[in-house]
């Protein structure tokens, strides 16, 4: 794989490898565009078949931050990091101290805090070795509920413009994926009354959270294609592709899931199939804008107030989709662009 001419190459402008010898750290760390303020993103963790799918993922991520970030108002860049190991084997105290020297090692250009596969517990590994780390135990901790909040905020923002009603009781939502941001999802629409359909790879997870939530579950395979009024993907990205889109039976996606798309024309497929999208960098923002607190300096109400502006911009992008025929992940690329080509 020649990185230059990667598909997911987006003129990055740091792409850095790092090993440790002595604790087997394997990692990748990308930094997209730091033209509004430093890169802030997470660290995942998860066995990669092929070094070319770490690269391509780290890639996609950081990207889809830089994003992230412009269209949440945020002073931050956009950066990711992939681990590559299986978490449940390959972690140590020693691996997260090693990688939070490298991370050191940039100066603040990159912030990292948790993602897929890390936990609150191994950033503060990594702050042993540097400050440039948000989502410790002695910061804002977890921000997946944050996440889940955010998403949430969005989800209701897009079903009143579709509907003239936010209420979620009755709605019928197919979840995907009930990780830390999946079931705290769950958790909050049974409490808004929503009838729910839920799946993770994981089954004794798929089984507690459909106990607690009074769910019903599906196949990982076969959630896509649930009978249901909105499809919230919250596992890993990639999903809606040439085979699942003619598939599903929604009218409206909205999940916590990074790059759901698995191409940038999928977004038009989505709008061609009458399905509505609120682009996921949106609607998964909650978690940056909590971790960010530490970066900015802003206190939790400050927190709550950007999450909730999170439906003004799910108001403004679905409104000039419709106004101009195009897709809702086209109009929130060149909002974001926008903000990060102006700075």
């Amino acid at each position: 794989m020649t990185l230059f001419t990667a598909p997911d190459f987006d003129g990055h402008e740091r792409v850095i490898f790092v090993t440790d010898a002595a604790t087997g750290l394997r990692a990748i760390v990308a930094i997209h565009n730091t033209s509004l303020g430093p890169a802030l993103g997470g660290c995942r963790m998860w066995s990669y078949a092929h070094e070319a799918d770490a690269i391509a993922d780290a890639l996609r991520l950081s990207r889809a931050m830089t994003y992230k970030a412009a269209l949440a108002g945020l002073a931050l860049g956009g950066g990711k990091s992939v681990i590559l190991g299986d978490p449940a084997r390959h972690k140590s105290p020693e691996l997260f101290r090693a990688f939070g020297r490298a991370v050191d090692a940039l100066g603040g250009r990159y912030i990292v805090a948790e993602d897929v596969g890390t936990t609150v517990e191994d950033m503060d590994a990594v702050r042993t070795q540097t400050s440039h780390v948000g989502g410790i135990s002695a910061g804002v901790g977890d921000p997946s509920p944050k996440t889940a909040a955010g998403v949430l905020i969005a989800m209701k923002a897009a079903w009143r413009h579709m509907t003239g009603s936010d209420c979620m009781d009755g709605v019928r939502v197919a979840i995907q994926g009930l990780g830390h941001v999946g079931a705290s999802l769950a958790r909050m629409l049974s409490v808004e009354g929503a009838r729910l359909v839920v799946s993770d790879i994981d089954t004794d997870r798929a089984q507690s959270v459909a106990v607690e939530t009074g769910a019903t579950r599906a196949s990982p395979d076969a959630i896509h294609r649930a009978d249901a009024d909105i499809f919230a993907p919250c596992a890993m990205g990639a999903g809606l592709d040439d085979a699942t889109i003619p598939e599903l039976r929604v009218r409206l996606v909205c999940g916590a899931a990074n790059n759901q798309l698995a191409k940038a024309r999928h977004g038009e497929a989505l709008r061609a199939r009458g399905v509505v999208y609120v682009p996921d960098y949106l609607a998964n923002a909650g978690g940056l804008i909590e971790v960010a607190r530490t970066a900015l300096g802003y206190d939790a109400a400050e927190a709550d107030a950007r999450r909730a502006r999170i439906a003004d911009t799910v108001g403004e992008i679905l409104a000039r989709a419709e106004r101009e025929g195009r897709a809702t992940s086209d109009i929130a690329d060149r909002i974001a662009e926008e903000r990060f080509a102006r700075a």
